[in-house]
């Protein structure tokens, strides 16, 4: 597995832009066809869920996808099949917590997987935690999330995501109170 190029210095600390990179770097250097497809695929997906693209996530998907996203003893971040996957989508992108960024440091692609390793950054609204039980003291700001995050991405024959299981080096809401964010920490997504 070959380092892939930090994402690039920004002045603000999320910067959605920077997510797919390193995968448009290495889809611009790949010749293999099924590996092409595979990153293509992720890159959709990445950009789906960063404008809340319900229907292009959901168009990345095989039938009857599996997601495994953290602890096992969290029921929500384990959703089954389409419409579960839908319906955790769906919440996701009503919390308005696509503001983000993986800063993607180590890729590997294969016929099967995908996997994508960097620190996550996200910008968490305030109403969001405030309803999670987190005291917060601006539920207009955004606050940052913030943990190291490898994700594979398990693919079917055809290039659709058969399941995402990610994996954290700690809580990245641990602390989540002390973190606001400014507005000239997001920067815009670009189209």
């Amino acid at each position: 597995m070959a380092p892939a190029n930090p994402a690039a210095n920004t002045a603000a600390i999320i910067d959605p832009n920077l997510t797919w990179v390193p995968l448009e770097k290495r889809l611009a250097e790949e010749t293999d066809p099924a590996l092409r497809r595979n990153l293509e695929t992720i890159v959709t997906h990445m950009k789906s869920e960063a404008q809340g693209d319900l229907d292009g996530l959901m168009g990345t998907l095989a039938p009857e996808p599996v997601y495994r996203l953290g602890p096992p003893d969290n029921e929500r971040l384990h959703p089954r099949g389409t419409e579960g996957i839908r319906a955790y989508y769906s919440a996701f992108v009503a919390s308005g917590a696509t503001q983000l960024v993986h800063e993607i440091d180590r890729l590997a692609v294969d016929r099967h997987a995908v996997l994508t390793d960097g620190v996550m950054k996200m910008a968490y609204p305030g109403k969001a935690l405030a309803a999670m039980g987190i005291d917060i003291d601006d539920q207009d700001a955004y606050y940052l999330y913030e943990v190291r995050m490898a994700i594979v991405w398990v693919m079917d024959d055809e290039g659709r995501v058969i399941g995402e299981e990610s994996y954290q080096d700690r809580n990245g809401f641990d602390g989540i109170a002390g973190r606001k964010l400014a507005p000239s920490d997001i920067a815009p997504l670009r189209s």
